[in-house]
């Protein structure tokens, strides 16, 4: 007569209390779960993205809104800025300055962000090229790994890109951008974004002015963007008029005494705004801890309602079965059988809803997942893997062991024939 055998038809002999101590436990272990692989998706798309950036200069508003968007690219922009104000900070011998990048946001195409860009950004991201070529031209563009992927975009597609964050078809552009090149997956942002020069951006947006005064500049003004150098960062500085969204920083030392007060100076004397993405995204993340706190305390609350609930349950069926346990006793079952025999009991209560919780988990993950893909076009892993799924399971285990433990100590002192002669 094996323990395990005996155990499962005392735990399945009571449904409707197997039911409520599955459903209390698979709800603990499931949320906690959930809760960690949802934080820990979070924390690896932002420090991925997060590239050495030092700083990123905007237009006047929220810093945590600029970062989002400029950075993560799932928020609106705060406004934009010129050229002209943004020039010293794009020149190549600033002395604090070892790279910088300048952002030009407002199209989409069904949903996925355009970019207007240079070079420099796939440096930033380490990012490589995996088919075809670099934008060289206005209305040329390089997709992200992701948006090629989903979109099913091959190059030499065209597509017309709609003005504004979402996408609208009563808002679409009339110039034509072209596909000439697709990214390497990089595990960044980049896989989720169209990236194409700020000439690109500036002449889609001049189809909003009155062609019917402006054609003959427009004209030159296209035919002058079409041929210049992507890369060339003195042309970009020429067209002090013309905007931008944002400019991401890498400072050459970014524990410079300069550097650090350089955001404070930009927000004091110019009409441009500046943020430390580390230090924002750490007030966020302590704003963020606070919600996780709160539901991973509740998580604890069920989880020990849980413990409670298999310990009376056990200990009641105790009281049930001392007859069966005593007759048990008297075949040849000795003691430590009978003690062992409950221990597994809770044990088997405690890991199948350990089992439940783990499904219960990643399909909440799977689903957040897709919102998360849906509303901002971010990817997460499938299936992602963290060791608090082995933690959870020993605790899982340790906690069904605790509960039926007073029931098991219960049964191994039994009685027989006081049990016996009772019946």
């Amino acid at each position: 007569m094996k323990v395990s055998q005996v155990a499962w038809k005392n735990v399945v002999s009571e449904p409707a209390q197997l039911l409520l101590n599955l459903t209390l436990f698979a709800l603990g272990i499931g949320l906690s779960l959930y809760l960690i692989l949802i934080n820990d998706q979070v924390k690896q798309s932002f420090e991925k993205n997060m590239a050495g950036i030092d700083m990123v200069i905007g237009a006047k508003g929220s810093d945590l809104q600029m970062i989002f968007c400029s950075m993560y690219h799932i928020d609106n922009p705060t406004g934009n800025i010129t050229i002209e104000e943004a020039k010293p900070f794009l020149k190549a011998e600033h002395p604090l300055i070892a790279q910088s990048v300048p952002l030009a946001l407002g199209d989409n195409y069904k949903g996925y962000r355009i970019v207007g860009t240079d070079y420099e950004i796939l440096t930033l991201y380490n990012a490589a090229l995996g088919q075809g070529n670099l934008w060289t031209h206005s209305g040329e563009v390089t997709v992200g790994y992701a948006v090629a992927s989903i979109l099913n975009m091959t190059i030499g597609d065209h597509f017309l890109s709609s003005h504004g964050l979402d996408d609208g078809e009563d808002m679409e552009h009339e110039h034509k951008m072209t596909v000439v090149g697709i990214l390497e997956p990089s595990g960044t942002v980049l896989d989720n974004l169209i990236l194409t020069s700020p000439y690109s951006v500036w002449d889609n947006h001049s189809d909003h002015t009155d062609h019917s005064d402006h054609a003959h500049n427009h004209d030159d003004h296209d035919h002058h963007h079409h041929h210049v150098d992507m890369n060339d960062r003195d042309h970009l500085l020429t067209h002090g008029d013309q905007e931008l969204t944002n400019i991401l920083i890498k400072f050459k030392n970014n524990k410079n005494f300069q550097a650090l007060s350089l955001p404070r100076n930009i927000k004091k004397h110019t009409n441009m705004q500046a943020a430390s993405p580390p230090m924002i995204l750490n007030q966020f993340y302590d704003r963020m801890g606070i919600g996780f706190k709160i539901l991973s305390w509740l998580a604890i609350l069920i989880s020990i309602v849980s413990s409670l609930s298999i310990f009376i349950s056990l200990y009641n069926a105790l009281r049930k079965r001392k007859y069966q346990l005593a007759i048990l006793r008297v075949e040849g079952a000795s003691r430590g059988f009978l003690f062992l025999l409950i221990i597994v009991e809770g044990l088997l209560i405690a890991l199948i809803g350990y089992v439940v919780g783990l499904v219960l988990a990643y399909l909440g993950y799977i689903m957040t997942a897709g919102q998360v893909r849906d509303r901002f076009q971010y990817i997460w892993d499938t299936l992602p893997w963290h060791p608090g799924v082995i933690w959870f399971a020993l605790i899982a285990g340790l906690i069904g062991i605790i509960a039926s433990l007073i029931p098991a100590f219960s049964a191994y002192k039994l009685d027989i024939h006081k049990t016996l002669s009772q019946e």
